[in-house]
């Protein structure tokens, strides 16, 4: 390029937007739809913080760190399962919907709870879990009692068990998806464990029932549900009696409930589908659910670290259905289950098993791994990093799990998918200061992610540490709504290593590019015609010259990351 065009370029350039520039926005748009540009935090109250001093963390605990999570930048806390349970499946084995288990607080330190995340700007969405009850909550206990018993008909019975429904959710701890009930001389369907017998979703009652379940902790101030088992709750598999209609129409009325009831509720579900599948949950004009958690969009990130190549994500990208303005995603590196891998094909499965979980302890199912992001990807370092920034940057709302912000990793000595749910490392403390109990619920990670090593108490003091770069990056996210609101569109490059994408929303750009290898690559990226520049949006005040075609040189080292907010020709808005 000539003085002469560079000159020209920087006069045209020299009254856009700044580089920390926000687009305007519909007010009303973006408070009904608050979860498009949130960032959720997943974490369970009973490994969160002890208070008072029994082992088990609880609800006045969470409270009391909800200061910290909003100094983190999260703005949605997502509890985990609280309600009174027998505790065989860490709390999704629920025996009472309307109340707290009594180990972890009351009603009212919940309520506490909501007021204290509200007032500091933080919303509150709770774990529902509609397709199964304990085997213990006094519906079951009523059904089992005789045919004839008023709750009988909330669950589904046969006299001789069924194919159906088809393959197992616990494959190795379950044989089968019926149960022998020695009390009433029949089966019931359980699609997971045996002491969770399903709900019969076809029965009037039982629907009425979880919308009004709904209602009552939507009248306690939370924002909304994540869904638990969405295909499993809507599957009419195995039921004797089931309707000719649409299971999923009942999920179009539940929407339709929570919204009068509270106009920005959001509905968040637990779908890990096929991918013709997935538009079948979010509804024909996206009036089912507001989100699904992307699976598949996991799964396939994965197998792109694994590979050290953008092409997975890419092709899954491309093949995601279409979403309308009231859908959305929610990302996440890694969920409170296992790394789920069982929409790869063996192959790809055995990739990521090899790079991240060789030792068939870290195995789970045979298609799932039982271990935290920072362990898989060698603790705190590039490739770590790399893979936050680009989660934060696909399209969708990125949700953080309980301690992944300081890199916590798995406990192996913990059985099965609680593995990554080890109590909270607050410091260096005893029990990584969780409880002052002479032993807490669960045991604490040791070695070099133990909390002598890991741990908020001393991150918090390093500028350098993965706490406060989460702390810049999750800032960064939500100054930059392109992301949770645009449309997202794949940039061509020739380097394999390379993910390179564009957010454009409300006439504003932003591209994203990160390198997936261990090694330096580098492209030119096509950005318009009437791009004149970028500003880095991730270190601040760096800016890069476009070419006259709208061209850009971009060169990343090896695990390197760009967020780049695109200038164009002609673009005069203010702050």
């Amino acid at each position: 390029m000539t003085r002469r065009s560079q000159e020209r370029r920087r006069r045209r350039c020299s009254t856009v937007r700044p580089a920390g520039y926000i687009p305007r926005v519909r007010l009303d748009q973006v408070s009904d739809q608050w979860w498009k540009n949130a960032v959720i935090y997943c974490l369970d109250a009973e490994t969160f913080l002890d208070t008072d001093g029994d082992g088990v963390g609880d609800l006045v605990g969470v409270a009391r760190q909800v200061d910290y999570l909003a100094g983190l930048g999260v703005t949605c806390l997502w509890l985990m399962p609280f309600q009174p349970t027998p505790n065989q499946d860490d709390g999704y084995d629920v025996s009472d919907y309307y109340g707290v288990d009594p180990r972890l607080g009351t009603l009212g330190d919940f309520v506490e709870l909501v007021r204290t995340a509200t007032n500091r700007g933080l919303r509150v969405v709770l774990d529902i879990v509609p397709n199964h009850t304990s085997d213990q909550h006094p519906w079951f206990q009523d059904a089992r009692a005789g045919r004839d018993a008023p709750h009988r008909d909330w669950y589904v019975w046969r006299d001789e068990p069924s194919s159906q429904p088809e393959g197992l959710s616990f494959p190795g701890r379950e044989t089968s998806n019926w149960a022998h009930d020695k009390a009433s001389g029949q089966y019931y369907l359980h699609r997971f464990y045996s002491f969770q017998p399903d709900l019969n979703i076809e029965n009037d009652a039982v629907r009425e029932e979880i919308a009004r379940i709904m209602g009552f902790w939507l009248a306690l101030g939370i924002s909304g549900f994540r869904i638990d088992a969405v295909p499993a709750l809507l599957d009419k598999a195995g039921l004797p009696d089931a309707s000719d209609g649409d299971p999923r129409a009942w999920l179009r009325d539940l929407r339709q409930f929570v919204t009068r009831r509270r106009g920005d509720a959001m509905l968040l579900g637990e779908v890990n589908v096929d991918p013709q599948q997935l538009s079948q949950y979010f509804g024909d004009h996206g009036d089912m659910l507001h989100m699904e958690l992307a699976f598949l969009l996991n799964q396939h990130l994965w197998l792109a670290l694994a590979r050290g190549r953008a092409e997975p994500l890419e092709m899954l990208i491309r093949t995601l259905p279409s979403l309308s303005p009231d859908s959305s995603w929610a990302t996440f590196l890694r969920n409170h289950d296992e790394l789920t891998l069982d929409k790869l094909t063996l192959g790809q499965r055995q990739e990521i098993f090899d790079a991240f979980g060789p030792d068939p302890d870290m195995q789970l199912y045979g298609h799932g791994l039982r271990r935290r992001a920072a362990s898989m990807l060698g603790g705190d370092g590039p490739r770590l990093r790399l893979a936050w920034s680009l989660l934060f940057a696909l399209p969708g709302t990125p949700i953080v799990f309980y301690g992944d912000e300081i890199g916590m990793g798995e406990n192996p000595a913990i059985e099965d998918r609680y593995a990554v749910r080890s109590p909270m490392q607050w410091s260096a403390d005893r029990h990584g200061g969780f409880t002052t109990a002479k032993e807490p619920v669960r045991p604490i990670t040791d070695g070099d992610f133990g909390p002598e090593h890991v741990n908020v108490h001393d991150q918090r003091r390093d500028p350098d540490s993965l706490l406060h770069f989460l702390q810049h990056l999750i800032l960064s996210r939500r100054e930059r709504p392109e992301f949770g609101w645009g449309s997202v569109t794949l940039i061509e490059s020739e380097a394999p290593s390379l993910l390179c994408h564009r957010c454009d929303w409300q006439g504003s750009t932003v591209v994203a590019v990160h390198n997936l290898a261990d090694a330096e690559a580098q492209a030119t990226l096509e950005l318009g015609a009437d791009a004149c520049a970028v500003d880095d949006v991730l270190v601040g005040g760096r800016a890069f010259d476009v070419d006259e075609d709208g061209r850009l040189d971009v060169r990343l080292d090896a695990y390197g990351y760009l967020w780049l907010l695109v200038r164009r020709d002609g673009d005069r808005r203010l702050t």
